[in-house]
C-alpha cells in the first residue's frame, strides 16, 4: 500500500510539473531514454547546468527545476542510478576551489577584505549539487520529492563513496528542514480523513493492521495515536506512535489488540502502553525525532489523564533471533547455565526448533523457556556494538532514557513476532524522574539501565559473570 501512495504521488507531481515546464517552453528538454543511455547523459548534464546558471527570474528558475524533476520521475531504475551518479560526481564539491578560498581567507584575516574572503570561502564549501537540490523546494510537493529521491539513493548507494557523499548532503539538508521546531504533533482519530487512515494502515511497521475493524479498535476511546507532520507535507505522517490506556503494564500484544476485549474508560487508566512506533519516510532515515515524539506524547497524556502514573512500552526484540542464529553452538552453550544446558542436551542444537510451530507445543515451549529468557536478557543487557546495545529498539528506548523493566514470555505469538523475537517482548519503562540520568549514562557508555529482575537474569549467564569479573 505504501508503494501505491508513492506511485500516486509521482503521477500527480509529473502532471503538475509538466505544466510548469510547458508554460516556460522547457518541456522539450525532458530526456527521451529512461535509462539515460548514450548522449542522453550529456543532455542531463546540460539540464543540471541550466538550473545552476539561474538565468531569468523566479518563474524561469521554477520551470527549470520542474523540468529536471520531471526528468527524474520518468526514469527507469538504471536511469535513476545514472542520474544520481552524475549529480554526485559531476556536481560535487570543488576541492581545488575550496583550498584556494581557504588560503585567501587566511591571508585576508585581520584586513578589510576578510569579510569578502569569508563569503567566498563559505560559497566554496557548498557543493553545486546542494544548490540544485535546494531549487526543488520552490515546487509544489518539492520537499516530498526530495525525501523520496533520498529514499531511492539509500536503496542503491551501497559502498559507493560518491553516492555516500551525496547522501550526506541530502541528509544534512533534510535534517535542517525537518528540525523538530518545524514539526507539529497531531492526534489521529477515527474521524481523521480517510486518506490519512489509509496511510496509517499502510505505514504501520510493527503490528500489521489487518482490517478496518482492527484500525478502528486502535483508535477507540481507550487508545491514542499521535504523529508528527511537517507543514510542507501536511497529509503525510512522518512518524507515529500508538498508545493503549490500561491498568497495569501489558505483557501480551495479542491481548492488547484484541478487538473483542472490553473497552476501558481512559480516565481510570493508570498506565500508558506505547506498543508501536513507525517511521514512515525511508528518505528521512537517520534524522531522529522519535524521542521528541515520545516525550511530547507523555506530556500530553499526563496533562489529560492525571491518574496515569506509568509510561511503558510493549516492544519487540527484532534482532534477537538473528543474533541467536549466528552464534556458534559452543558459544551458545557458554551463555547458558549448567542446568539449562543439561535440560536441552538431548535436543542437540535446538535452534532449528524455533522455525517450527513450537510456541503452541506446551511441553516444548516450557523446555525452551529458561534458555530463551536467559539469552534474551544477555542480548539486551550485555551484547554491544560500538559501546551500544546491538538491538535497534533497545538502542532507541535506552537512548531516550528508558530502562528495561521486564521480558515477557510469548508476548507476541504472531508469525513476525516468532520469526524475529522468538515470541518475546520487552517493557521499556519511562520513569519521568530517571529519564535524564538514564539518558546521560547511556550516552557516556555506562551500563544498560534495567530492573533488578532483568539484571539478575542476565547476570546468571556464565559468560556475563566472566565479563563482569574480568
Amino acid at each position: 500500500m505504501a508503494t501505491a501512495f508513492l506511485d500516486r504521488t509521482i503521477a500527480n507531481l509529473a502532471s503538475a510539473w509538466r505544466g510548469l515546464a510547458e508554460r516556460a517552453g522547457l518541456a522539450e528538454r525532458t530526456l527521451r531514454d529512461p535509462d539515460i543511455a548514450g548522449d542522453e547523459a550529456e543532455l542531463l548534464r546540460a539540464q543540471f547546468r541550466d538550473c545552476l546558471e539561474a538565468k531569468g527570474g523566479e518563474v524561469s528558475a521554477r520551470a527549470r527545476a520542474a523540468s529536471l524533476g520531471r526528468t527524474f520521475l520518468t526514469l527507469s531504475p538504471e536511469g535513476t542510478r545514472r542520474f544520481l551518479e552524475i549529480l554526485a560526481r559531476d556536481f560535487a564539491l570543488d576541492a581545488e576551489a575550496l583550498v584556494q578560498a581557504a588560503g585567501a581567507y587566511r591571508v585576508a584575516l585581520g584586513t578589510p577584505g576578510a569579510l569578502q574572503a569569508e563569503r567566498k570561502l563559505r560559497t566554496a564549501t557548498l557543493a553545486p549539487r546542494v544548490k540544485l537540490l535546494t531549487q526543488f523546494t520552490s515546487l509544489p510537493d518539492g520537499v516530498r520529492f526530495l525525501v523520496d529521491m533520498r529514499a531511492k539513493l539509500l536503496d542503491i548507494a551501497g559502498d559507493d563513496a560518491d553516492l555516500a557523499s551525496l547522501d550526506e548532503d541530502m541528509r544534512a539538508l533534510l535534517a535542517s528542514w525537518f528540525d523538530i521546531g518545524f514539526l507539529e504533533l497531531k492526534r489521529i482519530t477515527w474521524d481523521s480523513p480517510a486518506s490519512l487512515l489509509e496511510r496509517l494502515a499502510a505505514y504501520e511497521a510493527v503490528h500489521r493492521v489487518r482490517s478496518w475493524a482492527d484500525l478502528k479498535n486502535r483508535l477507540d476511546a481507550d487508545r491514542r495515536c499521535y504523529a508528527f507532520f511537517h507543514p510542507r507535507m501536511p497529509t503525510e505522517p512522518l512518524i507515529f506512535v500508538e498508545v493503549a490506556l490500561v491498568k497495569g503494564i501489558a505483557d501480551n500484544v495479542q491481548k492488547l489488540l484484541d478487538p473483542a476485549a472490553p473497552q476501558e474508560d481512559p480516565r481510570d487508566a493508570d498506565t500508558a502502553i506505547f506498543y508501536s512506533i513507525s517511521n514512515t519516510q525511508e528518505g528521512l532515515r537517520g534524522i531522529g525525532f522519535g524521542s521528541f515524539l515520545i516525550k511530547q506524547v507523555v506530556d500530553d497524556l499526563a496533562s489529560q489523564f492525571p491518574k496515569l502514573a506509568t509510561f511503558s512500552t510493549l516492544s519487540p526484540i527484532p534482532g534477537f533471533r538473528r543474533w541467536l542464529d549466528r552464534l556458534a553452538k559452543d558459544e551458545l552453550d557458554r551463555f547458558l547455565t549448567d542446568e539449562e544446558r543439561d535440560d536441552l542436551a538431548a535436543r542437540g542444537d535446538w535452534r532449528p526448533l524455533l522455525g517450527q510451530p513450537w510456541a503452541s507445543d506446551g511441553d516444548l515451549a516450557q523446555a525452551l523457556k529458561p534458555a530463551l529468557m536467559r539469552l534474551s536478557a544477555v542480548y539486551l543487557v550485555a551484547e554491544r556494538r560500538g559501546g551500544k546495545p546491538v538491538d535497534p529498539v533497545a538502542r532507541f528506548h535506552l537512548g531516550n532514557g528508558a530502562r528495561i523493566e521486564r521480558i515477557n514470555w510469548l508476548g507476541d505469538t504472531s508469525a513476525k513476532g516468532l520469526a524475529e523475537s522468538a515470541g518475546l517482548m520487552v517493557n521499556y519503562l519511562y520513569r519521568l524522574d530517571d529519564i535524564e540520568e538514564n539518558h546521560e549514562a547511556f550516552a557516556s557508555g555506562g551500563p544498560v539501565a534495567a530492573s533488578s529482575q532483568v539484571k539478575k537474569l542476565a547476570a546468571g549467564s556464565p559468560v556475563v559473570k566472566a565479563r563482569s569479573s574480568a
